[in-house]
């Protein structure tokens, strides 16, 4: 019996953003992998079995999946957001580089899912329209002399930086850390966007610079968005401003 392991996101939150592809492998799964409340997301289907872990246990997760696919299970790893931006897909492949030989020979595939930067920056207007780069402020996997160092560079080189990971329990300080290096970079007239719960109920969006910035204003749910020194805002009547980079640097003819 040849199985099949499928690394799906399930987007943002909100069901309306999961894919039709997603949906499709989800309801052809006979197991279902991934951290607690993500796995609560997918919609319970008879026969289907469900493994619920803790959301540090990745590489055991990912081993798990892979020998229930080598039994000839076919399994969906859920992961929030995209499965290939900070999430399960890095944590299969890396099992499978590391792991069982037979492995390699599984039906692996990946289904994509809309990212929290793109879903932010959906609900703003086009602040990623010209170059940016997503930066986690996690040092469980990586040091934070690291994170730094990647921060200083994208500063420097005027990067929209998207921050995952902006906030946790274990980390109270890293995010005001980071927005004081780059508040030393970029000044204080940036735009910074903290985006909480995208597409979910409690969803909530608030607009300020660099030099306002509140690392407080974010929780574990919040996406951190800080622009270029050619990010724009337009205001509107009555309604939040839209915010976009341009395409073009001043001075490029189009």
């Amino acid at each position: 019996m040849t199985g099949s392991l499928t690394i799906v996101g399930l987007g943002p939150g909100a069901a309306d953003q999961v894919t039709g592809a997603a949906s499709q492998a989800l309801a052809v799964a006979t197991d279902i992998v991934g951290y607690g409340p993500y796995v609560d997301r997918v919609p319970e289907r008879a026969g289907q079995q469900r493994h619920r872990t803790d959301n540090r246990e990745e590489i055991d997760r990912a081993r798990h999946a892979l020998e229930m696919a080598a039994e000839g299970r076919h399994v969906a790893v859920v992961s929030s957001g995209d499965p290939g931006v900070f999430a399960m897909a890095a944590a299969v492949f890396e099992a499978v580089e590391t792991g069982e030989a037979a492995w390699r020979a599984l039906d692996i595939s990946v289904v994509p899912g809309i990212s929290a930067m793109f879903a932010a920056a959906s609900r703003l207007g086009a602040p990623l329209g010209h170059d940016f780069c997503a930066i986690s402020l996690s040092d469980n996997l990586k040091p934070w002399d690291l994170v730094l160092k990647r921060l200083r560079a994208a500063a420097e080189g005027d990067f929209v930086i998207a921050l995952y990971n902006a906030a946790s329990k274990a980390r109270p300080r890293h995010l005001g850390e980071a927005l004081e290096l780059l508040r030393g970079i970029k000044g204080p007239d940036v735009p910074v966007i903290f985006a909480t719960a995208i597409s979910r109920a409690d969803e909530a969006i608030e607009i300020t610079t660099l030099g306002e910035a509140d690392a407080a204003r974010a929780d574990m749910r919040t996406l951190v968005m800080i622009g270029s020194s050619a990010t724009r805002l337009v205001a509107r009547p009555g309604a939040r401003p839209f915010v976009y980079t341009p395409r073009r640097v001043d001075g490029q003819v189009p």
